[in-house]
């Protein structure tokens, strides 16, 4: 889908790492996520502004990232899965306080070719069910890990036997 712009300065960083995404999203339905130099590499192949621009990594990688400190940009059009890994935002996914951007482009800012992702954003993919928050932070899904062993114990029981050990 090749849609260069007649000025392909005006496209921001920020639509064109979302177009990208979206576009690996539709592409891979089954994938949950994708590696940063996948995103990088699928807005290359797509060629929208007719070059590579260099702050497509670091948006990727931070500028647009909902579950990362701001830096300076405050978007929300992904959402980092793991290092190096990223999908994009759906509504309720964890979102940094100082993050309050937007969340996928706006219409009259991106090539008309590429409306129908904004389309099929809003209507398929942003009304799914966000992640929560234990898949997308390893320590907290180690909740209930081991669960099993303490079963049948009784916590202050337990922590009156240790306490027993101080004396």
């Amino acid at each position: 889908m090749l849609a260069t712009l007649a000025t392909p300065t005006k496209l921001r960083v920020a639509d064109e790492v979302w177009i990208a995404t979206a576009m690996l999203h539709r592409k891979y339905p089954d994938r949950k996520d994708f590696a940063v130099q996948e995103i990088i590499e699928q807005a290359a192949s797509e060629n929208v502004t007719g070059r590579l621009r260099q702050g497509l990594s670091v948006h990727a990688y931070s500028h647009c990232v909902a579950n990362l400190p701001p830096n300076p940009a405050t978007y929300r059009m992904l959402t980092s899965t793991g290092k190096s890994r990223r999908r994009l935002y759906k509504p309720g996914d964890s979102t940094h306080v100082g993050r309050t951007g937007k969340t996928r482009p706006d219409p009259g800012q991106i090539p008309e070719a590429y409306h129908e992702l904004l389309g099929w954003y809003d209507r398929d993919y942003a009304k799914q069910e966000p992640a929560s928050a234990y898949e997308n932070d390893p320590i907290l899904a180690l909740r209930g890990v081991g669960a099993e062993i303490w079963k049948d114990e009784d916590p202050d029981e337990y922590i009156r036997k240790l306490r027993e050990d101080w004396r």
